[in-house]
């Protein structure tokens, strides 16, 4: 059955018609972009069918390697002798619908965010991570707020209120997570005896962009496994028609509950069983898509998925091993407990985390293509556990890092700040100025200043279209500190400038220069500039790079802007000319082509005839407002969102007419007016099939 044939009418138009208000925000300062709602919901289940929207589970941003259809938080108890479980999502074909079974939370705000990044618009002092996303939501309601709408197969809530917030980083070594820090509260009358927490998810990788599958066929080509050591479950891609554009890996992890100040987790077993309260255990299961027939059944009611919660898969067993390798359309739960009780009134904390991490020797899974996974996963548990290094959930000797006398989580040591960049084109090359203010960072555990350097780097002209820019960015240089052990002991002084450069309109003081030539004008490349730093042997920090999202930068090459005036007798021109269809950098699609006009004024209008005279589409030309034609559908594809820095001088076409419609081979004519000066300059080009 397919999961989206519905997707689009529930969620974009009936919310909007209801008084309880849906919303949804997705996560974009890391690599990860996280869809987050405010009714307990992750992952946005019509990415398949509407890829150009934002994202669901998506890694790298702007790859198209989605991870995720959706997940949701479940509370399962034991009541007055009643198993209940209250479920944020479940197995369905249309994901999230208002009043749908399974979908048993209501929001009780919106979507709040805020930032410890001092640049961002939203910074507070209060944040947590470079992105804060903050809301609230509620198992109490049966109706939907505002309506007569029941909730279907909600009839007996446990009267849960649950405060979610999410951090994202964008660290390089963190900015491929997602930490989910839910606060439940029970806001009933009634104890909850032996309460399970847990995340059902269905994490579904493929690439979006690439596949042409859909339905039951772009579900069924996944493999899953445990990790034990990290409290984890994955997923992977096993076969499909995008296989060659996966090669990735999505999981979901356990961190941990703090209960009656303990911290709950199998690895503090020990303060537990002291009391002689039940051991903490992580239990790990998948289905079969809405299956109740199969070997791995789907739990179709309370009493099934409290089992399920409390019941883990034996990862050990053969069957269920090879199972899970095999290719098939799985959901999955990761849960934790047994809590003896949580009393009317009384709150505790549930961590989880979503993960990605590239996969090597796909679409093998062992060990080797699971390298970057558990180093992924070891690093949102470093994070999760801030100063709790032995994780015992105390503050013990020496773990105080920031001396405030307090226990604390969400502690990462910190690279040098991300350099600030400024990049000048020009035809067949770029000059990439940045500031000093890495220099001056002081880690915030060693308390060290410890910048060590600076490194560049750069795709190359086409990487664009394997739809993983980040993942093919190459070191070109790299600048480090003299006399001591690390890196290149190069020094700084065929970059740094005799004196600060500044630039009209823009207060940063730029220190360095670097200059690359031999670039192919009209192909785009990212650029990033990093920091690094020297790490700590003492406090087992390994030497830490600066974000590589923050300062990354779309460059295009080319002309800059070239007044006509009579004296300057400057050729205006289009390239490729002539244009083949299907040009080395154009999309798959008639929509994602492109060919420039080269040496335009800053201001001009464009015009375009057949060789009949009659107007094929006119063109406005504004340097100085952005309006250079990178709008077209080649950038919404391979650009996205990302910073752009595009040379005055050209203008992109996508070979479309004024109504939109291709245009048929053959020489077109074309005039451009320079609107300040009133010259018009004239000249040809030619399409070819």
């Amino acid at each position: 059955m397919s999961k989206m044939v519905l997707y689009l009418f529930v969620i974009f138009v009936s919310p909007k018609l209801l008084s309880q208000t849906f919303q949804q925000r997705n996560t974009n300062v890391g690599k990860i972009g996280l869809m987050v709602s405010n009714v307990g919901t992750l992952g946005r289940p019509n990415v398949q069918n509407n890829t150009s929207g934002p994202p669901s589970m998506e890694y790298p941003l702007n790859s198209g390697v989605e991870h995720l259809f959706e997940s949701g938080l479940w509370i399962g108890a034991k009541v007055n002798g009643q198993t209940l479980v209250s479920t944020a999502a479940i197995d369905n074909p249309t994901g999230y619908s208002t009043g749908g079974a399974g979908y048993e939370f209501t929001s009780s705000s919106g979507i709040t965010e805020r930032s410890k990044l001092p640049s961002s618009t939203v910074y507070s002092a209060n944040a947590i991570s470079h992105q804060d996303f903050i809301t609230n939501f509620t198992d109490k309601n049966v109706i939907v707020p505002g309506t007569a709408i029941p909730i279907q197969e909600h009839t007996n809530p446990l009267g849960a209120d649950v405060h979610l917030e999410t951090y994202t980083w964008n660290y390089s070594f963190a900015d491929y997570f997602v930490i989910c820090n839910y606060t439940i509260t029970n806001t009933s009358a009634n104890r909850w005896d032996s309460v399970w927490l847990g995340n059902w998810s269905d994490l579904v990788v493929r690439n979006v962009n690439v596949t042409q599958e859909s339905g039951t066929a772009f579900y069924n080509k996944g493999g899953g496994g445990f990790l034990p050591l990290y409290s984890s479950l994955y997923a992977y891609e096993v076969l499909g028609d995008d296989i060659l554009f996966t090669q990735s890996y999505g999981a979901l992890q356990f961190l941990g509950i703090k209960w009656r100040d303990q911290f709950f987790h199998p690895s503090n077993d020990t303060t537990f069983s002291k009391h002689n309260l039940p051991s903490p255990r992580v239990n790990a299961n998948f289905w079969d898509y809405r299956s109740a027939t199969s070997q791995f059944p789907y739990p179709g009611d309370d009493p099934a998925r409290y089992y399920k919660l409390s019941n883990g898969l034996d990862f050990t067993n053969t069957t269920v091993f090879n199972e899970l390798k095999n290719a098939s359309n799985k959901t999955q739960l990761l849960s934790a407990g047994p809590l003896v009780s949580i009393m009317p009134g009384e709150s505790i904390t549930y961590v989880c985390a979503f993960v990605c991490a590239k996969q090597f020797s796909g679409p093998q899974d062992d060990e080797a293509s699971r390298k970057q996974l558990n180093e992924h996963l070891a690093w949102a548990k470093r994070t999760y556990l801030g100063e709790d290094l032995n994780e015992n959930g105390m503050l013990d000797a020496g773990e105080d890092l920031n001396a405030n006398h307090s226990l604390d989580h969400y502690i990462l040591p910190e690279p040098p700040a991300t350099p600030k960049v400024k990049v000048i084109t020009e035809n067949g090359g770029v000059d990439v100025y940045w500031d000093a203010a890495a220099e001056s960072s002081i880690d915030a555990i060693s308390k060290k200043k410890d910048f060590e350097g600076y490194r560049i780097y750069r795709t190359n002209a086409g990487d664009d279209k394997k739809g993983n820019l980040f993942e093919n960015l190459k070191l070109l240089e790299q600048w480090d500190s003299l006399g001591n052990s690390i890196g290149f002991n190069n020094g700084f002084n065929t970059v740094r400038l005799p004196q600060a450069k500044l630039f009209d309109g823009d207060t940063t003081n730029y220190f360095y220069h670097y200059k690359l030539e031999d670039m192919l004008n009209g192909w785009q490349y990212m650029m990033v500039v990093t920091s690094f730093d020297k790490g700590d042997e003492v406090l087992s920090i390994p030497s830490l790079e600066s974000s590589f999202t923050e300062n990354s930068q779309l460059v295009f090459t080319g002309s800059s802007a070239n007044a006509f005036d009579k004296k300057d007798e400057k050729e205006i021109g289009v390239y490729p000319n002539p244009y083949r269809i299907n040009a080395a950098w154009d999309g798959t699609t008639s929509r994602t082509r492109k060919i420039y006009f080269t040496n335009l004024p800053a201001k001009a209008e464009i015009t375009v005839f057949t060789s009949a005279g009659d107007i094929v589409v006119t063109l406005p030309h504004d340097a100085q407002d952005g309006v250079v034609g990178n709008d077209i559908g080649w950038y919404k594809n391979f650009s996205a969102d990302k910073n752009m820095v595009f040379p005055s001088g050209e203008h992109a076409w996508d070979l479309l007419s004024e109504n939109k419609t291709g245009i048929s081979q053959g020489l077109y004519l074309f005039a451009v007016k320079d609107l300040i000066t009133g010259e018009i300059r004239r000249g040809t080009f030619a399409v070819l099939r």
